[in-house]
């Protein structure tokens, strides 16, 4: 049967283009067992990369992007999967090296998926998506390493962004103080509103570190930046505390010296949602239904279609989208 994508090409100069294509089921992966109808997508960085042709990570044309969906499984050659079920697909380089969730029909293997969490939607399960599950990561690994709210404040880099936002309400959910850092002071109120204590503004913290150790300010911290702005972090970090590193939007370098982690016992925890093993992902997602306030997820989100995700793609590079977008097929 037919099915409405958004596909990519590249042409031979180079240049990257977008359009709405209908396909039928021959195109589709023909290495996956599930296919599933998809009823929601969502937008993240990666996404704005794949849509554009930047960072490499589409590695062959035409390509349907979509890191994320979710919906009900139309067919199944795996016994874990029925006609009519319900799941999510966040990760394992799907919408990046293997067709995503840009369409309304997707193919993949059955491990990649997660039956949809009782209690949430298809779409409160993409207003989470790859960015609120990676925030939820970003929480436990911290709590894990001993964070607690008696402990200070947690700051919270790009908070605007989709990671930050999320883990700003689940960060205040849970008690704990927030300093949201921003470069846009008309997101105040917005942070604000999920539940920030305090608004650092990005200036403060964009300069490299001119010495190894600054004063202790920070309990925890959910980095979205790198870069620069890491570096100074872990300058600045109490005695013991931990710094999850979940993306890289000011740059992939670290102009670091371990001068943090020697004097100061201070921990830096790498999370990666791609390829999070089965279990963990449950988890996760069980950590999402209780410690999300999804009144504040549904303020931070907004919809859009396919053919509103070229122009979305751009904008998100940039830094100019707020909180999360979900895409409806």
């Amino acid at each position: 049967m037919a099915f409405k994508a958004l596909v990519v090409n590249k042409a031979a100069d180079g240049a990257v283009t977008q359009a709405i294509e209908t396909l039928d089921d021959a195109r589709l992966p023909a290495e996956g067992n599930v296919t599933v109808r998809v009823e929601y997508s969502t937008l993240n960085y990666k996404d704005g990369l794949c849509l554009t042709g930047g960072g490499g990570l589409v590695r062959a044309y035409p390509h349907v992007p979509g890191i994320d969906f979710a919906g009900t499984v139309e067919a199944s050659d795996d016994a874990r999967y029925r006609p009519g079920d319900k799941v999510v697909l966040t990760g394992w380089r799907v919408g990046e090296v293997w067709w995503g969730g840009y369409a309304e029909k997707a193919r993949v293997k059955a491990d990649w998926l997660v039956p949809l969490p009782a209690g949430l939607t298809t779409r409160q399960a993409m207003a989470v998506g790859t960015a609120g599950f990676t925030a939820m990561l970003a929480v436990m690994a911290l709590e894990a390493h001993g964070l607690e709210p008696a402990d200070g404040e947690v700051l919270v880099t790009g908070a605007a962004g989709g990671v930050g936002s999320v883990a700003t309400a689940i960060l205040a959910r849970r008690g704990y103080q927030i300093a949201a850092v921003t470069g846009r002071p008309e997101q105040e109120d917005f942070l604000k509103s999920l539940g920030a204590t305090r608004i650092v503004p990005r200036a403060e913290l964009a300069e490299a570190p001119t010495r190894p150790l600054d004063k202790e300010l920070w309990a925890g911290a959910i980095d979205n930046v790198g870069g620069t702005m890491l570096a100074r972090v872990l300058t600045q970090m109490k005695y013991g505390a931990s710094v999850a590193a979940v993306g890289l939007a000011g740059g992939n370098s670290l102009p670091a010296t371990v001068i943090p982690f020697l004097l100061r016992g201070v921990n830096l925890l790498g999370i990666d949602s791609v390829m999070k093993p089965y279990p963990a992902r449950l988890g996760a997602w069980q950590r999402i239904l209780v410690d999300l306030p999804f009144d504040k997820l549904d303020a931070l989100t907004s919809e859009a279609r396919l053919e509103d995700l070229p122009a979305l793609g751009k904008a998100i590079l940039k830094g100019e989208v707020r909180g999360r977008v979900i895409v409806r097929l």
